[in-house]
């Protein structure tokens, strides 16, 4: 730091790009290495991991809140120029482009439309609501296979011959009953057909798709069998990853990055938080742990995965923590798994890995 010389301005700054770009003149300003700002950081009570602050300034998003006001503290800019900085990170949050696609109109039953941010406590919705409509074009009256339908004029008994005019009403029913027997047989084979199918598939109705393997760079994290996808809820700052419909999905934007020959990390970019990384808590120590986003390079997280594939031919791939805590886990989604907004937390690999696999999808 020159004597007399100003901070960087973050004012200058018209994109995230420019202002991680002002964000790295503030530590060269600082003459502080890495190790310096974390020791100084910790000196004032603050956490400031060096590989965070790495990751942070080698990426073009913006940071977390909290992450920018510790480091910009550690750099020695004072309280009144701190505000600054997070008075511009948040008006360029705002003009970023990361909200899904505008909803679709609310339906007739009035839901909410799928990945609309609802408050807290209202987000999770109605969480049978679409059980409970599932099904019903099949039988609209609720009572099961009725009656055959009857035809326009027919009559109690189709044999009778309400004008007896010219002997043809017993033929024109014997050809009514062969045509409503024809249709009666067709409804049957397609039932079978149907039932057949979700069988086979075994994913409740949900037809079969490509599994795409992972890759590294950006993708969507698709839960297999259903139409959901890996994301958390815009506003909430716990980090918790739920499932949630593929359509609104974007918040956060995932991609994978291979730090080893099987060893993937899931890479986090929140339109509010910036970067981060997907992890365990606390080594994996807890049974139940969260599967949730946070800065990246804490060691005290989980945040290395492998991508095992499962079923012949492949079905999905399993996210299994390396080095937790818990042995024989996997990252699986709990409670109702055909509800959107079940969250993902850390339990035992199941034989049948129901609720643990996983697609990744290239994201344009």
């Amino acid at each position: 730091m020159t004597p007399g010389e100003r901070a960087p301005d973050p004012r200058e700054a018209r994109n995230p790009a420019e202002f991680l770009a002002r964000l790295q003149a503030l530590k060269d300003w600082s003459g502080l290495t890495y190790r310096d700002l974390s020791a100084r950081a910790e000196e004032r009570g603050d956490v400031l991991p060096r590989s965070t602050m790495a990751n942070m300034l080698a990426r073009p998003t913006l940071p977390r809140d909290e992450l920018l006001a510790v480091f910009v503290r550690a750099c020695g800019v004072p309280p009144d120029e701190l505000e600054t900085w997070r008075t511009v990170r948040a008006h360029l949050a705002r003009r970023r482009s990361y909200d899904p696609a505008p909803p679709e109109p609310d339906g007739p039953d009035g839901a909410a439309p799928a990945g609309s941010d609802a408050p807290a406590g209202q987000g999770e919705g109605p969480v049978g609501q679409d059980d409970d409509l599932a099904g019903q074009d099949d039988d609209p009256t609720g009572q099961g296979e009725g009656p055959a339908p009857a035809w326009p004029g027919e009559t109690a008994d189709p044999d009778a011959d309400p004008d007896a005019a010219g002997g043809e009403a017993g033929p024109r029913s014997r050809i009514r009953r062969a045509v409503v027997a024809a249709v009666a047989l067709a409804g049957l084979v397609l039932a079978g057909v149907s039932v057949v199918a979700v069988l086979k598939d075994g994913h409740g109705g949900h037809p079969p798709r490509t599994v795409t393997a992972p890759a590294a760079g950006d993708v969507r994290i698709r839960v297999v069998g259903t139409d959901h996808c890996l994301g958390e809820r815009r506003g909430s700052r716990t980090g918790q990853i739920h499932q949630v419909p593929c359509a609104g999905a974007g918040v956060p934007l995932y991609s994978l990055a291979e730090t080893a020959a099987g060893r993937w990390r899931i890479v986090s970019d929140h339109p509010d938080y910036g970067p981060g990384c997907s992890g365990l808590p606390s080594g994996g120590r807890i049974p139940a742990a969260a599967f949730e986003d946070s800065e990246c390079g804490d060691p005290s997280r989980v945040e290395e995965f492998a991508l095992e594939p499962y079923g012949t031919p492949v079905e999905g791939y399993r996210i299994v923590p390396v080095g937790s805590a818990t042995p024989d886990s996997c990252v699986t989604v709990t409670g109702d798994r055909a509800a959107a907004w079940a969250r993902l937390a850390q339990a035992p690999c199941a034989a049948d890995a129901a609720g643990q696999l996983f697609d990744f999808d290239r994201r344009d």
